[in-house]
Formats: structure tokens, sequence, C-alpha cells
């Protein structure tokens, strides 16, 4: 497919659709605290579990020979993905999301790529990063802590949210390993589909006590937010795990820059609350300067 012969256009579209779960998310969150509705916990992973139980259903509805996939591929491997992608990586993301500003929250995400490089030497035993990657992670360490110092308006509590983000980054550079190994015998489709419909459950599960709540929770504009997140999570992860099919994990970590770009600059553009700060601006510099030299280094290595 012309689309999937270089992965800068397919990684592009995902960035802009992820990027857009930022607002989107936060615009729901001030959208329940102009009605009085209080966001507990239970009420952010009610919603969150609605939305990826949508797009999990979608996804296994479009996707071809499940029940075959399925018994060829262990159970305890689709568990763990839909546990690290969908399930663990959300609570975090969404508590980050509700305590801290979107902009931060999206240019955290980069993190991602710095955890891939320390994970998969040690769980997949590839090579370790090289001294210029080193220098990256460094440089990208201290973006992110000057991002947290001085985030701008709209930050909230910018320090527990980072903590947030960095955990919800970590789960997701563990399923991205797991998915490695789910590769070989289903589809990107499938997994996908069964990770969110599954972690979908899961949070829903958790968010139990908030059903009472539904009424209030998803007026009009939530259900448009809704369906238009579940949209994100459907496709965005679809075409992530078929390029990761095509393409090197390595080198696809590479192009993760262009997820906190397009998610801070969305974040920006839309909320009316949120500014950046010097410390976002510098930070977030530094971090996509970090993010471009691992990516020169793996291109220089693949060939690319």
């Amino acid at each position: 497919m012309l689309l999937f012969r270089r992965p800068l256009l397919p990684a592009l579209i995902c960035a802009l659709l992820w990027g857009s779960a930022f607002p989107a998310i936060k615009s729901v969150y001030q959208h329940w605290d102009s009605h009085g509705l209080e966001r507990t916990l239970p009420v952010i992973l009610l919603f969150a579990g609605i939305r990826f139980s949508i797009a999990g259903t979608g996804l296994l509805l479009l996707g071809r020979n499940l029940q075959m996939e399925f018994q060829a591929t262990p159970w305890k491997l689709l568990i763990g993905l839909s546990l690290t992608q969908t399930f663990i990586q959300y609570i975090f993301f969404y508590q980050s999301v509700a305590v801290s500003s979107a902009s931060l929250a999206a240019l955290l995400v980069a993190t991602g790529s710095f955890w891939w490089m320390l994970l998969a030497p040690l769980i997949q035993k590839t090579s370790w990063p090289t001294p210029i990657q080193w220098l990256g992670l460094l440089i990208g360490g201290i973006g992110v802590s000057l991002a947290i110092y001085k985030p701008g308006a709209g930050a909230g509590q910018p320090l527990l949210g980072g903590i947030f983000m960095l955990t919800a980054t970590a789960s997701g550079a563990l399923a991205l390993i797991i998915f490695s190994k789910i590769k070989p015998t289903m589809s990107a489709i499938n997994a996908t589909g069964i990770s969110l419909f599954l972690g979908g459950l899961g949070l829903a599960a958790v968010g139990v006590q908030a059903l009472q709540t539904i009424p209030e929770m998803f007026d009009r504009p939530v259900i448009f937010a809704t369906l238009w997140l579940a949209f994100v999570s459907a496709a965005a992860f679809s075409i992530w795990n078929h390029l990761s099919t095509i393409f090197p994990v390595t080198l696809l970590a590479s192009y993760r820059f262009l997820i906190p770009v397009c998610g801070v600059l969305e974040a920006l553009i839309l909320l009316k609350t949120e500014s950046p700060g010097w410390g976002l601006l510098a930070g977030g510099g530094l971090v996509i300067f970090s993010m471009l030299l691992a990516r020169r280094t793996n291109t220089k290595k693949s060939g690319s």
C-alpha cells in the first residue's frame, strides 16, 4: 500500500490523531467542571473505559480471521497487551491530563521513546543506546525537567502530572515490546481491537461506582467527544501497530517526536485556558532536539 512505503506520512497521521486527544479530553473535563460534575477517579475511568470499549468493538468488527488468530496467539500475551497498552497506560494518562495541562501532558508523551531505548535492551536483548543516544536521553531529561518546572498557564499540578505521564509512557513502551511477540500470529487490527476492548472493560469496571452519573456525564458534547476519541484510538493504534510489522521499532520510536509536537500545538490552539511558559518552550525544544538526534542515529543504523 502506497501510504505505508515510508513511515513519515502514516506516523504524522497517527501524531495528528493522538495529538487531538489531549484537547478533547481536557475539554470534556472543563465541560464537566462548568456543569458541576465532580471529576472523581471512577468518573474519569468510566469515561475512558467506554471510549476504549467502543474503539475495540469497532476494530474487532472490521478484523478478519479473528478466531484462527486468537487460537494461534498465547492468551497471556493478549492479556499483557491489554493491560499495558490500554488499562495501565490510560489510568495514568487520564489522571495526568486531569491534574496538569494538556500541553504539558502532550510534551511528556515523548518520554515513550526514552523508555523504549532503555527497556528494549533489557527485555528484547537489543543493542544498548550509543554514546550519542545517551547524550540525547540526558538532553531530553533536562527538557522534561524544565517543562515541568515552568509549564505555563493552566498547568495545575505539573509534577504530579509528569509522574503520571512518565508511568503511562513506560507502560506504552512495554506494550510495543509485547506486540512484537504477538504480530507473528495476529494482525495489528485484531490485536489492537482485543487490547482496546478488554482494557476498556477493565477501566469501566474500575469506574463502575460512577454508573449512576452517566446521564450527567454523557450529554451531547461529551458523546461527540467520546465517539471522536474512540475513532482516534482505533485508527491511530491500528496504523502504528501495523507500522511496527513493516519497520524496525527503533526507527518508529524516533518518529514519536511528531506526537508531542502535534499534541502541544493542538492543545495550545484549541484550549483558551492554556498558554506556554518558558519552561515548556525551552524544555520542548530540548526534547524534540534529543529525539531528532536519536532519529538520526537510528536512520544511519538502518540505512533508511
